[in-house]
């Protein structure tokens, strides 16, 4: 019988613990509901952060999903979004889109230029980018082009020749 109420005592005590731990993971965003957290879908972050211009393409490839797999957002210290698109058959991401208030935010979490081949600067629908096209941490081709877009600064990174980035970027310039 004492063997019972140990195990039970310990798992009692286990329970409590993970509960505790929970909470204190979560108390911080009650106290500052704009840093950085994940969302279901673009509504959410519309109404969520009061963020109604958030810039999406028009034109998206065939081989990946909508609506994106992955949403972050935040409201403080700046506005700033990231979407991340997976291929249809890989699940891989393949595609991540961010606009933010700040010129120094990168979402290249998921997609990175290991090995920079090529920067060049760009003139796409009367905007100056810049496009970089390099290689990823697997070897895979990688693109990036950036530019900004009235008071937001737009990253498209894609595990992709820049032909097919630029078609994204371009129908994302209003």
């Amino acid at each position: 019988m004492k063997k019972l109420w140990g195990i039970f005592a310990f798992a009692s005590a286990v329970a409590v613990l993970i509960v505790a731990m929970k909470i204190v993971n979560w108390v911080p965003s009650l106290a500052q509901p704009d840093l950085l957290k994940k969302y279901r879908n673009l509504d959410e972050v519309k109404t969520g952060l009061n963020m109604r211009d958030i810039i999406i393409p028009s034109y998206f490839p065939q081989n990946l999903k909508w609506p994106p797999s992955t949403i972050l957002a935040q409201g403080k210290p700046f506005q700033a979004v990231v979407m991340e698109f997976e291929q249809d058959v890989t699940k891989d991401t393949s595609l991540v889109i961010s606009q933010s208030l700040s010129e120094n935010f990168r979402a290249d979490g998921k997609i990175r230029l290991v090995q920079l081949k090529e920067k060049v600067n760009y003139s796409l629908k009367g905007r100056n980018v810049v496009l970089e096209v390099g290689f990823g941490s697997k070897g895979e081709m990688c693109s990036r082009v950036f530019w900004k877009e009235g008071k937001y600064w737009i990253h498209v990174m894609s595990k992709s020749p820049p032909f097919e980035l630029l078609k994204v970027a371009e129908s994302m310039i209003q």
